[in-house]
């Protein structure tokens, strides 16, 4: 494997479209012109692609130098294999975390310019919990996806702070009706998470990471993805309901589709390893809704 097909690979660059999908839909429901137009939507996703690839790294990093990747399913880990040594990945991250707080900072004084110091102290603040999150996911002895609080950060940052983020750079106020997109983006966010926590549930035990799927098992881990996905489903028809203006905005129920395979292929499932092709299906699925949301709501 080439130098660049390794950090290509360790950027895992298919868990992108999955991490701008709460910024579309936030900036969408935000910016009163085109997205395409706003620097403050541009510069919204590449800080957020920038935190998803650090936090990665991190991960490629934390799981590498615990073992918790010797024996993994999916995607080659590049720390594990040998390909990347901690020290190099240690080093990216760094230059990731410095070229990522240089765009929120662009994306900041953009959105609030020189005057408004506490809104920019206040979003330069949440960019470093961003960062700590990213990290702290399987860095260090505390790492809290060692624990199970992954579902509860994902469902925080991909959610609510995405969307709601997002929303309030453009409108600088917040409604509380934006809680039911912002959740549904979140609950959708976890559920990647828990299928990735279901396909690795015998590796995760036995390296002592207690996800929540280890927690409670595979049947239970079941019954809690199929709550995500209604769940998320529920939230985005009852906004659409509530700001309902013509038919058309509800052509994002197309993406429904591949979910409800989703849930059925995963009722069905006997064999964790073959649930992998189903993170890019929820993924994707999540990153056309917002696409739709964004093009017709």
């Amino acid at each position: 494997m080439s130098e660049l097909k390794a950090w290509v690979s360790a950027a895992r660059l298919r868990t992108l479209p999955l991490s701008v999908s709460g910024i579309i839909v936030g900036s969408s429901l935000g910016s009163k012109n085109p997205l395409w137009l706003s620097p403050i939507f541009w510069l919204s996703i590449l800080t957020t692609i920038g935190f998803q690839v650090l936090s990665n790294f991190a991960n490629d990093y934390g799981d590498g130098i615990k073992g918790t990747d010797d024996d993994r399913e999916g995607e080659q880990r590049l720390v594990a294999s040998g390909i990347i040594t901690p020290k190099q990945m240690k080093t990216v991250m760094l230059k990731t975390i410095v070229i990522t707080l240089l765009v929120a900072v662009t994306l900041i004084y953009e959105a609030f310019g020189s005057e408004d110091f506490l809104h920019s102290l206040l979003f330069f603040i949440l960019g470093l919990a961003s960062i700590i999150a990213a990290v702290k996911y399987t860095v260090g002895k505390n790492a809290y996806g060692y624990s199970g609080l992954g579902d509860l950060f994902v469902f925080m940052f991909f959610g609510l702070l995405s969307v709601l983020g997002s929303y309030y750079l453009f409108a600088h106020h917040l409604k509380w009706e934006l809680l039911l997109p912002a959740s549904s983006i979140g609950l959708l966010s976890m559920a990647v998470l828990n299928l990735n926590n279901m396909r690795d549930i015998e590796n995760d035990e036995k390296n002592n990471k207690r996800t929540l799927v280890v927690k409670i098992g595979s049947s239970k881990a079941k019954m809690y993805h199929y709550f995500l996905i209604i769940g998320a489903m529920v939230l985005l028809v009852t906004f659409t309901c509530l700001h309902f203006t013509s038919p058309i905005q509800f052509i994002y129920l197309v993406a429904f589709v591949p979910l409800f395979l989703n849930m059925w292929i995963v009722f069905k499932n006997k064999e964790a390893r073959l649930l992998d092709s189903e993170l890019k299906k929820v993924a994707l699925s999540t990153f056309l809704i917002s696409l739709l949301w964004a093009l017709f709501f």
